[in-house]
């Protein structure tokens, strides 16, 4: 005698509704991951263009030691593939960090040049009797605001100053010397070869990473190599 329909085992499984739950908390769960993953990514890739700007500045001070002068910036609309790209190019004092000159990378985690803006008179060679080419009261002309509008000023009278044009590299330079558009009046501040530079939190319409050459480090190192009386 054969079973009974209710004796049967009963089939058990994920109905439509269980199954399309499932895969909505499976798509949030990866999402926030995804999102997660991208945060960090960012994170990383701006640690290493400060970390970046900090070896660059270091850079500056050692070839003033050495050198006795700042280096001039590079012709920032050569190609990577052309002989004096990298290389300063005095008596320019608009362009690109001289990468070739320094020993540094050519660009920043985001395939960007570092802008760089030197005073003249702190690139100028050493004449044949003197040990630096500016003096110690010797004073710089560019200068950093909080904002492109604003008029209160967060540092003054800077020799030389180096820029990231961040992720979305508004102002910067590629590899093969194209610019690519500036577009925010911060972002603009910082690409528009002039001696007003901005420094702010970024947001969604500013990354740009700032830093630069503070005149009293300058005076003390070159002081302790005996660069300046």
């Amino acid at each position: 005698m054969t079973g009974s329909h209710s004796d049967r085992p009963r089939q058990t499984g994920f109905s439509l509704l269980e199954l399309s739950v499932v895969l909505i908390v499976f798509g949030l769960l990866a999402g926030s991951m995804l999102g997660n993953l991208s945060g960090q990514r960012q994170l990383a890739e701006e640690q290493r263009a400060r970390r970046q700007l900090e070896l660059s500045l270091e850079a500056l001070y050692g070839f003033a030691i050495s050198h006795g002068r700042l280096p001039c910036p590079a012709e920032p609309a050569l190609g990577s593939d052309l002989a004096d790209a990298g290389n300063e190019s005095c008596p320019l004092e608009h362009g690109v960090l001289p990468w070739r000159s320094l020993g540094l990378a050519e660009t920043d985690p985001w395939g960007q040049r570092l802008s760089y803006y030197a005073r003249r008179e702190f690139t100028t060679s050493p004449a044949a009797d003197a040990r630096a080419g500016f003096m110690l009261d010797s004073e710089g002309n560019a200068n950093i605001r909080p904002a492109a509008s604003a008029g209160n000023k967060l540092a003054d009278k800077l020799p030389a100053v180096i820029v990231s044009h961040g992720r979305n590299g508004s102002g910067g330079y590629r590899r093969n010397g194209q610019p690519t558009p500036a577009g925010h009046p911060d972002e603009n501040e910082n690409a528009d070869a002039d001696l007003i530079y901005v420094n702010r939190l970024a947001d969604d319409h500013y990354d740009d990473l700032v830093t630069w050459i503070i005149p009293a480090i300058l005076n003390a190192r070159m002081l302790a190599a005996g660069r300046l009386p």
